[in-house]
């Protein structure tokens, strides 16, 4: 099974982000190809990057650091559900990429963005450079949301339509074929 982390891009109080990535955790619940490890950056409460040394190096020196670092580590593959803000993305998702390096190296990245009109595409966007830097692989298959607000229901659960459900499963997909493509690449830098 690929070991896929969740991880909630939003640390707002009301944050429809948080709905939505519980669909997305739903759906790859169902699939049966996942082990989940849920990572919600308001509960991970990382500081403001206050370590000393470069990611690089891996020489942490806070307990959150070598908490999140052995997740991320753990992880085969990410889904990133990311709101878009300012045309960019969150400021505690780069941080969090920013803490670690060889973490990330050569593991999928699948996103599900929202915003406005934009369906959070300029946010996506954005990522794309450091994810690269740190050696997260995105997929091309994507679910970008436009005024996801629309689609939370009177009991604040998030409602997709079938497009965007569709790109889910394609993105799952993604997610299971570059992580098997991908793993060799990693157990050959780990020796």
């Amino acid at each position: 099974m690929t070991r896929l982390m969740i991880v909630v891009g939003s640390v707002r109080d009301g944050r429809i982000g948080l709905p939505i990535a519980e669909w997305v955790r739903g759906v790859a619940e169902r699939d049966g190809r996942f082990d989940i490890d849920w990572a919600d950056l308001k509960e991970v409460a990382l500081p403001l990057m206050t370590e000393p040394n470069h990611p690089r190096l891996r020489q942490y020196t806070q307990q959150s650091t070598l908490d999140w670092s052995a997740r991320v580590d753990a992880a085969d593959a990410f889904v990133f559900v990311q709101p878009e803000y300012n045309y960019s993305y969150s400021a505690a998702l780069k941080n969090a990429i920013d803490y670690l390096w060889q973490e990330w190296w050569r593991k999928p990245l699948g996103t599900v963005s929202y915003g406005g009109i934009s369906g959070g595409t300029r946010g996506v966007t954005a990522l794309r450079v450091p994810a690269v830097a740190v050696g997260l692989v995105p997929t091309t298959s994507n679910v970008e949301i436009a005024w996801a607000g629309r689609q939370i229901d009177d009991d604040g659960a998030f409602e997709p339509d079938e497009h965007q459900e569709r790109m889910l499963a394609a993105q799952l997909d993604e997610i299971v074929a570059l992580d098997a493509a991908l793993a060799p690449l990693r157990a050959a830098r780990d020796r």
